[in-house]
């Protein structure tokens, strides 16, 4: 089976610059770039972004805090927060990437191509409605779903977070939209110190946030056996018609940041679940954005896996459901957290 895979990139992402020693640096995304180049060749839709307009985002942030980002333009450096810093050209990249999330949606719902990953930067799953954080500026894949609901009338999203550090700004601005489902597995010992089991969202939207926090020695088999006994009730019962996917990469082992015991493995098998709920879900289209992951050779090796899973053509090896001990635990937790809702389980 033919699937055509878009590719969102601009060598505008790179003049985002925080800081000589900020992890979130150009280096990152260059890496990525020179990966694409030298393997995937021809194998790809590349995809043109384009600048979100001051509507669209408006769709996640106040009018005030979007000034506030604009008026940073041909500033040398401007702090945003603590640990979110910006310079002259940063406004212009973090406005692409949301165009991206944009660009990326239009080529999914025209059946242009049959999943994209939108490969950008700053990240965006920290960025609240009126302040930056972790790194992010604005929240890239929440306006993206927002736009889809809005242009194409779009009723079921699953977000996806696979970031090993809580996406607080999606949760938040889908809290009580039964519209979005959000499941995130993310260690709870690090920023932002959100994403508690019982937070599992209010009014219209009880029942429809999902979190997972997972122990700092998760390992490959973990979070497989965790992926298929959580993705595969909630597609089944929630029947998306769009899966977003903030594919963070800060839980590989070698991450400075977020590390745990993941190889680029975990990655690869990760995509062959959220492909095979896809299909099972009537095929939604699968749309990625790139999250964290601060070890640059780690992060290209993990976004190849990605792209080389979701480009494959042949026939995918049948992933075995395995348990494990720390993830029979996860899912028992999970299970009894959620069973009040019926949303899902």
């Amino acid at each position: 089976m033919t699937r055509k895979v878009g590719v969102i990139r601009d060598s505008r992402y790179l003049e985002h610059k925080p800081g000589l020693v900020h992890p979130e640096a150009p280096s990152r995304l260059r890496s990525v770039y020179r990966m694409l180049d030298k393997e995937f060749e021809n194998r790809l839709v590349q995809i043109e972004p384009k600048l979100a307009t001051l509507e669209q985002l408006q769709m996640a942030h106040t009018p005030t805090y979007i000034d506030l980002i604009m008026s940073t333009a041909e500033r040398d450096f401007t702090p945003l927060s603590s640990d979110t810093f910006v310079s002259a050209k940063s406004y212009l990249a973090a406005w692409l990437a949301v165009g991206a999330g944009i660009s990326g949606v239009d080529a999914l719902m025209n059946r242009e191509v049959r999943s994209c990953f939108s490969l950008v930067r700053p990240p965006g799953h920290h960025a609240l409605a009126d302040r930056a954080g972790g790194f992010c500026i604005f929240n890239n894949i929440g306006i993206a779903a927002k736009y889809a609901m809005e242009k194409y009338g779009l009723e079921r999203i699953l977000i996806i977070d696979w970031d090993i550090h809580h996406g607080n700004a999606l949760q938040d601005l889908f809290y009580k939209d039964s519209r979005v489902l959000y499941f995130s597995s993310h260690y709870m010992g690090w920023y932002p110190n959100t994403g508690d089991w019982d937070e599992t969202g209010e009014a219209d939207g009880a029942g429809y946030t999902v979190n997972v926090p997972v122990p700092k020695e998760l390992e490959d088999d973990d979070i497989i056996h965790l992926y298929q006994n959580v993705l595969n009730p909630i597609v089944r019962k929630y029947k998306p018609q769009l899966i977003m996917v903030a594919a963070g990469f800060d839980g590989n082992e070698r991450d400075p940041l977020g590390r745990t015991r993941l190889t680029e493995m975990a990655y690869r098998k990760l995509t062959q679940i959220v492909l095979q709920v896809s299909d099972t879900g009537n095929g939604a289209p699968l749309f990625f954005s790139l999250e964290g992951g601060y070890d640059s050779r780690a992060l290209a090796s993990s976004v190849r896996e990605v792209l080389d899973m979701l480009a494959f053509n042949g026939r995918r090896e049948r992933l075995a459901n395995l348990p494990t001990k720390r993830a029979e635990e996860m899912l028992r937790k999970l299970r009894r957290t959620h069973s009040r809702h019926r949303v899902w389980t």
